[in-house]
């Protein structure tokens, strides 16, 4: 049995003291497979070279995080481009919308999401978007934009049952489900139970963000995949063999790992 924590940031600073004790727990719960997010142009040199320490088990995405959307933004993106083309990613991502901080620079933040996921249909790669505060406004970027070549995940979907069903409606989107589906009064288990099947489904964690029950408020690692396991268990009424069967298989549906 084997799990893929499908988001997780663990070579930011907040690992730099026990990373590799970290992945080592992680392993220890069979979670084998990291997919690492970027942020911004400064989170690239630490995810490389993760990504060098642990070959066949850290895999790099290449985007622009929204909140790291600002007003030099296009130079930013030229540079990320370039690295686009320079090395193998899995995805590109983290890209979207988030309007929670900051709607400032919100038609920037949209023109940066179209442009990555041009990107990503050229190079066919699916898109991995984080959706805060914003899920109206990704759908109109994603209904103009919608076409046969577009795929990805949304990254920590906590929407309600409207935002799942048009996820689904998409046909080429799968949900990364992490921590806050272990929240009480979240609501996310009652729309997975009741419209979600768990073939759209993926693991995360979002380390070192949103960290779940019994954790919550404090540092999140890739180990506790374990916890978000237990929840979807209890939520779909299948064994942790089950779950890891299909979300593995969703994982490879989707990335491309050679």
């Amino acid at each position: 049995m084997q799990f893929t924590d499908s988001h997780t940031h663990i070579y930011l600073e907040q690992f730099d003291k026990d990373r590799s004790e970290m992945i080592q727990r992680a392993e220890n719960e069979n979670i084998d497979r990291f997919l690492l997010p970027n942020i911004d142009l400064d989170s690239i040199d630490s995810m490389h070279q993760l990504t060098e320490d642990y070959k066949g088990k850290c895999f790099p995405m290449m985007g622009l995080h929204p909140c790291s959307v600002d007003a030099d933004y296009k130079s930013v993106l030229e540079q990320m481009r370039l690295k686009l083309d320079e090395n193998h990613y899995v995805a590109v991502g983290e890209i979207g919308m988030d309007l929670y901080w900051d709607k400032s620079f919100q038609a920037q933040q949209v023109e940066a999401f179209k442009i990555q996921i041009e990107w990503a249909k050229e190079l066919d790669l699916p898109i991995v978007i984080h959706a805060r505060d914003a899920f109206q406004e990704i759908f109109d970027v994603l209904d103009e934009v919608n076409d046969e070549k577009l795929k990805g995940i949304f990254h920590c979907f906590t929407g309600g049952e409207a935002e799942a069903q048009k996820v689904l409606d998409y046909g080429n989107f799968l949900m990364g489900i992490g921590g806050v589906v272990t929240f009480k009064n979240s609501g996310l288990d009652k729309t997975l139970k009741s419209l979600v099947p768990l073939e759209k489904l993926i693991l995360e964690t979002d380390a070192p963000y949103l960290a779940p029950v019994p954790y919550r408020g404090k540092r999140n690692e890739s180990s506790y995949i374990s916890h978000i396991v237990d929840k979807l268990v209890d939520i779909y009424e299948v064994t942790p063999q089950e779950i890891s069967d299909v979300t593995e298989q969703n994982i490879d549906s989707i990335f491309k790992f050679v």
